[in-house]
């Protein structure tokens, strides 16, 4: 079966503008959610898209927006959250644990039998970090409560132009003359937007992948330090890496966790790299019904770090646009 009418949730964010882009690519129409118009904006331009302003965390709302869809894809996600308790926040509770309940709840009573769901690696309702614990109970939610046609993506730290990663790491590195690192010895296994999105454009229909989870990464397994080092080094600012002890880490992340805004680093972020965020089986193989060959890290990321990155598809269709 063709899943045609596809709504996307998230598909405002860095991996989301990928992943619509693809499927509008493929010739489905494509409904987006989104808080703002405003976040919506670059992808206006596109064809077979219904961009829709609305909360998706309020039931009503969600059902109406599954109204004529027959499947969902569910990429919200947050990396943050200031609350403390015990197994996770607030903010973590709601999009990564009842956003998924209501989504599945949702499919199921409008007898969608299709939901592509994006988890993260290391995913773990006893997980070391508030984040992975809120991820893991996410999983454990969709996968009882969720339509049989349920698919779960974990992928690893997602890298691409606009990334908060790479790009993160590069900003740091053009305003310090030394970065501070905690957990440099921990181990990541980056995987390409492109090729994120390309695995869920080819699951989608593909009867294989229904029920399944799969882990998502890149083919080369990296310490932190030396993603830190490449990053600044291809933006043109290599720095002095030095890697902190815990003790310190933990107070310099206490410290950061105070500054307005969304902070480079967290408590919660070095809990969560206490465990490694590499595939569970080396080297990595995707399971060939997924249709994709990860991509390396490097010769991609250092074009858009350097500021050199080649038009998407989607500036293709913005220029049209313009044109037209």
């Amino acid at each position: 079966m063709r899943h045609q009418n596809v709504l996307v949730l998230g598909g405002t964010g860095f991996l989301g503008r990928s992943v619509v882009d693809r499927l509008v690519a493929d010739g489905r129409r494509v409904r987006v959610a989104t808080r703002r118009l405003i976040q919506a904006r670059e992808l206006a331009v596109l064809p077979t898209i219904e961009i829709v302003e609305a909360d998706i965390h309020d039931p009503a709302t969600l059902d109406r927006l599954l109204a004529g869809c027959d499947a969902v894809i569910n990429l919200v996600g947050i990396l943050h959250d200031p609350g403390t308790q015990y197994p996770y926040g607030r903010w973590f509770c709601a999009v990564h644990v009842e956003l998924p309940r209501r989504i599945a709840a949702a499919c199921k009573a409008r007898g969608i039998e299709r939901l592509l769901h994006v988890s993260a690696l290391g995913a773990d309702g006893n997980g070391p970090s508030a984040y992975l614990r809120s991820k893991g109970d996410g999983e454990d939610i969709v996968r009882s409560a969720g339509p049989a046609g349920t698919t779960i993506l974990r992928p690893s730290v997602v890298f691409g132009d606009g990334d908060r990663f790479l790009n993160r790491f590069a900003h740091l590195a053009a305003c310090l003359p030394v970065l501070l690192l905690g957990r440099p010895n921990a181990r990541l296994q980056p995987v390409w937007v492109e090729d994120v999105a390309a695995t869920i454009g080819n699951a989608l229909d593909e009867p294989a992948t229904f029920g399944r989870t799969y882990e998502l990464c890149g083919p080369t397994v990296y310490p932190l330090r030396r993603l830190v080092q490449f990053a600044a080094r291809a933006s043109g600012h290599p720095r002095p890496v030095i890697g902190l002890p815990d003790s310190l880490a933990y107070l310099l992340a206490d410290a950061l966790e105070l500054l307005p805004g969304e902070p480079p680093l967290t408590r919660d972020n070095l809990d969560s790299l206490s465990v490694d965020n590499i595939a569970s089986t080396q080297p990595y193989r995707p399971a060939p019904e997924l249709g994709i060959r990860p991509a390396p890290m490097e010769p991609e990321a250092a074009l858009y770090l350097a500021g050199l990155h080649p038009r998407t598809r989607m500036d293709g269709f913005r220029a049209q646009a313009r044109r037209g």
